[in-house]
């Protein structure tokens, strides 16, 4: 019995590293359909490990004066030229 649950979680390994990732869904697909086979379950313990993590949405309210730097998010004046942040020309 261990045995076997061993074996699952070895099998599903790709997709247990990849519940917080972007691609979660194809590489779940992957994992099922083409895990069986060793090179199917490689590329999806290739692509779960590079695929890069998902990023919750910034939620801005109405109203709010400023703007939003486009590279890392930060809020600043509503006339600045430079990110405070990360300091990049801001958009």
């Amino acid at each position: 019995m261990r045995f076997l649950l061993l074996m699952t979680i070895l099998y599903f390994l790709p997709s247990i590293i990849a519940h917080s990732k972007r691609d979660f869904g194809g590489i779940v697909l992957l994992n099922i359909f083409l895990g069986w086979t060793v090179i199917g379950w490689v590329a999806a313990l290739i692509w779960a490990c590079v695929s890069p993590h998902m990023h919750p949405p910034v939620l801005v309210a109405a109203g709010v004066p400023g703007r939003f730097c486009s590279r890392c998010g930060a809020h600043g004046a509503a006339g600045a030229r430079f990110c405070w942040a990360c300091g990049q020309p801001c958009d």
